[in-house]
């Protein structure tokens, strides 16, 4: 099972309550804070609905 890096790079400022809840449970919050996590099909969803705020780097 794959892995991924996710790091955020723009700020939550602004965003929906939605968006900025998926960034703190994927462990983000802060500009330039990273995160490891295993693929799961969950994690692709949450993913999906903040692709505009995080890079993603997959290992």
């Amino acid at each position: 099972m794959s892995s991924f890096k996710i790091t955020q790079v723009r700020s939550g400022i602004g965003q929906s309550d939605r968006h900025r809840g998926t960034l703190r449970a994927l462990g983000l919050g802060k500009i330039g804070r990273s995160a490891e996590h295993k693929d799961s099909p969950q994690l692709q969803g949450m993913l999906r609905q903040v692709r505009h705020l995080v890079r993603i780097d997959g290992k």
